[in-house]
């Protein structure tokens, strides 16, 4: 494992969670500073002898992306350092119900209208988004889900040199609710048959057997698997050798419950088996109250993992 001390700097939009992603790294043992100023985050991070955290945003006493972007540049050229940059993000209209509901005023608004300022805010930190490490939605995202994302890329038992730096997010979702903007790859299984026409297995989720059975006695279900695993076979070393830390793949349906959790639940299977890191997310499920159960799969998936100890190439946690 490297023995480069982690600087964890923090950014995003207003409202979207940077607090929350804070305290989390603090909970594993980072030192967390929200807002300092800008022109001492270097000096922070070569004081500290703890990983670092740094919230850094609009507030921020002479904030600029081109400034954050430099910064982060000069943080990088340290030997002793491993700097990386979330970026966190939601939708506008779960932005502005979350401002209602705190009756906050937004910072780059404090006297106008909320939508002003973030759309304001979004263009100023466009740079961060397209330079983050990690980008993180929160509009649907569950606090026990983004919390244990977090102790999964950042927690200090993982090593992110080599190839032990890519953690794989699988995220499920529904086509009608909006793909999911962090996905670096989206696959579409609204070909297969559908367990939504069947009434037993309509209530049901494709956590349970029953739905797999059914969606898997689609004559092309199993060409289908095995042509994204196949990619994937081929693509996830490549983003290795690239130095991505995060890669997220997508698997959607139309109502998000059956076919691609399903699809997902043996896309993390088979992904554990070969080594690599997993993070997994239903997103409608989520949505719909069944969080815990679906949490609960994404960590069973994890936790089939081969450890650390085991590896020959990729690292588990």
């Amino acid at each position: 494992m490297s023995d480069r001390r982690r600087v964890v700097l923090v950014t995003g939009l207003s409202g979207a969670g940077k607090a929350s992603i804070l305290h989390a790294l603090e909970d594993l043992d980072y030192e967390a500073i929200d807002n300092p100023p800008l022109n001492l985050v270097e000096a922070l991070a070569a004081s500290s002898d703890r990983p670092l955290a740094i919230g850094v945003d609009a507030r921020t006493q002479g904030f600029d992306a081109g400034g954050v972007l430099e910064t982060m540049a000069r943080l990088r050229g340290s030997p002793n350092l491993r700097p990386e940059l979330i970026y966190a993000w939601a939708e506008e209209s779960v932005l502005l119900r979350r401002y209602t509901e705190t009756r906050r005023r937004h910072p780059l608004a404090p006297l106008g209208r909320v939508s002003d300022g973030i759309a304001a805010e979004e263009a100023l930190t466009a740079p961060l988004r397209q330079a983050a490490d990690l980008l993180i939605d929160t509009s649907d995202r569950p606090l026990a889900d983004l919390r244990r994302l977090i102790g999964q890329a950042f927690g200090q038992t993982t090593d992110f040199d080599g190839s032990a730096g890519l953690l794989i997010s699988l995220i499920s979702f529904a086509y009608p609710a909006g793909l999911p903007r962090e996905a670096d790859l989206v696959f579409d299984a609204r070909f297969l048959r559908n367990p939504h026409y069947d009434p037993i297995l309509r209530p049901r989720t494709g956590l349970e057997p029953a739905v797999g059975v059914y969606v898997e006695a689609d004559p092309d279900y199993w060409r289908f698997l095995a042509a994204i695993t196949q990619l994937l076979t081929i693509l996830l070393p490549r983003f290795v050798q690239e130095s991505k830390k995060y890669a997220t793949v997508a698997i959607g349906c139309t109502g998000g419950r059956h076919r691609s959790v399903w699809i997902a639940e043996r896309l993390a299977e088979h992904l554990a088996q070969e080594g690599w890191r997993l993070h997994v997310t239903h997103r409608e499920l989520a949505k719909e109250g069944s969080a815990a159960r679906a949490l609960a799969s994404g960590l069973a998936a994890h936790r089939r993992a081969p450890e650390a100890g085991d590896q020959s190439g990729r690292s588990g946690c």
